[in-house]
Order: C-alpha cells, then sequence, then structure tokens
C-alpha cells in the first residue's frame, strides 16, 4: 500500500473522530490541554489499537477466503463508507458533561475507531502488513482530534462541519474500495 493510499485511509477514519471532537469543542466551550491530551490520545491509541484487532482477526480466516478476498474489503469499507455518510445528516445532539472523561470517553474511542477494525480486517485479507498503517492511522487520528477540538472551541455551528466532514471521510473509504477492485481486475473492461 502506498503511502497516498495510507494516509487516504487514515484521515477518512479520522473524520468520525474529528466530528465528535468539533462537537465536543463546541460543547465544551472552553478546553484545556488536560482535556485536549485525554481525547486525542485516546481517540489515536483506539484508532491504532483497532486495525491491530481487525487484522488479527482477519489473518485466521485469510487462505479459506483468498479468491474473493477483494470483495469482502470492498464491501466493508463501502459498508463503513456509507454508514458514514449516512450519519453525517444525523441531527442528534451531543450528550451533557465531560465526554473527555470516563466511561463516556471510552465509549467515545470506541465508537469512533469501530470503523479502523474493518480496514485492519481488510488489509489481513489483502496480505498487507498492519504494524506501519496502525501507527499512521493513530497519528492521524491523534492530531485530527486535537485540531478538531480546538476549532471547536471556537465555531458556534459545528454540525455543518462535522457532518462536512463525516461526507468526505465516507466518500473516501468508498473510492478506495472501488479501486481495490480495480487492482484484482474486477472492474476492467
Amino acid at each position: 500500500m502506498g503511502i497516498i493510499e495510507l494516509v487516504s485511509i487514515s484521515i477518512a477514519l479520522a473524520m468520525d473522530a474529528f466530528a465528535v471532537a468539533i462537537a465536543t469543542g463546541v460543547a465544551l466551550k472552553r478546553v484545556s490541554s488536560r482535556q485536549t491530551f485525554r481525547l486525542a490520545w485516546h481517540f489515536g491509541l483506539f484508532q491504532a489499537l483497532m486495525p491491530i484487532i481487525g487484522w488479527y482477526l482477519g489473518s485466521t480466516v485469510r487462505s479459506s477466503i483468498e479468491a474473493y478476498d477483494h470483495w469482502i474489503a470492498f464491501g466493508l469499507l463501502g459498508y463503513i463508507g456509507f454508514k458514514m455518510i449516512r450519519e453525517s445528516f444525523d441531527k442528534d445532539e451531543e450528550s451533557q458533561g465531560d465526554p473527555t472523561r470516563g466511561m463516556t470517553l471510552v465509549v467515545l474511542s470506541v465508537a469512533t475507531s469501530i470503523d479502523a477494525l474493518a480496514v485492519g480486517f481488510s488489509l489481513s485479507m489483502l496480505g498487507l502488513s498492519i504494524w506501519w498503517p496502525a501507527l499512521v492511522i493513530g497519528v492521524v487520528a491523534l492530531l485530527f482530534t486535537a485540531v478538531g477540538l480546538h476549532l471547536g472551541k471556537s465555531v458556534s455551528e459545528a454540525k455543518g462541519i462535522g457532518s462536512y466532514a463525516e461526507l468526505v471521510g465516507g466518500i473516501v473509504l468508498i473510492g478506495i474500495g472501488i479501486k481495490i477492485l480495480w487492482e484484482h481486475g474486477v472492474l476492467t473492461l
């Protein structure tokens, strides 16, 4: 996998974290360095760990499904991409309290990184290594979360930006899924 594809996947996966971070910044209105560290660290850590978990799950069944692994990768990326696009149009309000603490932080960390589990599974199906992608995915999520949190505190209307970020992330994931099919000769004429 090339660096452009890896960064594209990382950015697409970071869009959920970015959107949640913007909404969190808007909800908090004042953001401390401690809150920034907690949210960015947890989102980055979970984004890095989930593809590793998905990769190990996928590597246990890879030999059984190599003939159609590209369809599995496309299906997972397409599903997550369409889910992100659908969620970009949701109008749910953010919960009360400080989301950078306690169980809320853990739940948000899992929720924003579950897509990375599917990506790790997909990379395993394609026979690719997971360590470098997991590191890049985690660092990109950490950076996007920190930026999103501070952007959110200075933006009064975060829904439009958060929705746009998720929409773009979903489109990128679907595009990468289509590219995988293209590379496996499915879409050639």
